[in-house]
């Protein structure tokens, strides 16, 4: 049997909860080839931004793919300096034809910041919305007071907010927020940036499972119910993250890996949100 075969994709209110990200994966017939392998492994989410400048090439390597555009759930990221009403109506238009689709199932708001206007940002959204052009608006490091306020601009729900999370950052409040909120959480940078590998704590539960310690943190994020979208260009790593689906962390693992004590927040610009 087939690791795609054996392995099976939890799903998130019709969004799998493991995807594949394209951040920094800017060489085009690199990204198309990893965006390909990884669907035909069996990833059916994909993940990018305009502010990645890769749209074109992860539409190719889903055009590539053995997969059906309808059965790839396909989200992108508006810039932040494309949020004014009719800049995010324009420059989605012009996301859809670098990604060869006529829909987006997720379309976020990259930051809060520069020209993002809660009500003019997100108006422009629920038109879109509203129309079918997106199935789902989803905002991206947003901390519970910009969802607060996020969530009071517009009638049509906030689906989804992509933070940095991982066991170094587990984002214990804002999990608890969204939760009761029924936003769902996706997390990018899942492995801190290669940091997991260093922590005694995943190594051991590493070892103890066979797997890597990227395997036992995305294993972690699945149990907190959390979407990860970790990325990867070669076929190794993207078959290794798949892998995670396979691994079963017991109550104690879990225990551990909540117990680590960090709050090692590694993608910080000078335009995020204060304080955080």
């Amino acid at each position: 049997m087939s690791q795609q075969e054996s392995n099976s994709v939890p799903d998130h209110s019709g969004m799998p909860a493991l995807g594949f990200g394209t951040w920094q994966n800017d060489d085009p017939e690199q990204c198309t080839e990893s965006v390909r392998t990884a669907l035909d492994v069996g990833y059916r989410h994909v993940d990018t931004a305009q502010a990645y400048g890769n749209e074109d090439a992860v539409g190719a390597g889903i055009d590539a793919a053995s997969v059906d555009r309808e059965d790839v759930f396909l989200a992108t990221k508006v810039w932040i300096d494309q949020l004014a009403h009719d800049d995010v109506l324009a420059s989605t238009e012009a996301s859809l034809d670098r990604l060869g689709t006529d829909y987006l199932d997720l379309l976020y708001v990259h930051w809060p910041a520069d020209a993002y206007d809660p009500e003019g940002t997100l108006s422009a959204f629920e038109e879109l919305y509203d129309a079918g052009t997106i199935e789902r608006i989803g905002v991206s490091n947003f901390e519970p007071e910009h969802l607060d306020t996020a969530r009071e601009a517009i009638d049509a729900p906030i689906f989804a907010n992509q933070v940095e999370m991982h066991p170094l950052l587990q984002q214990r409040e804002l999990r608890e927020y969204c939760e009761d909120a029924g936003i769902e959480l996706v997390a990018y940078s899942p492995l801190a940036r290669g940091d997991v590998f260093d922590v005694d704590v995943l190594s051991d539960i590493a070892d103890d499972h066979g797997v890597s310690e990227a395997a036992v943190s995305l294993a972690w994020l699945r149990e907190k119910g959390v979407t990860a979208i970790p990325k990867a260009t070669s076929e190794a790593h993207i078959r290794d993250n798949w892998s995670s689906l396979g691994v079963d962390l017991s109550a104690a693992d879990i225990e551990r890996i909540d117990d680590i004590d960090e709050q090692r927040r590694l993608i910080d610009p000078d335009f995020g949100p204060d304080g955080w």
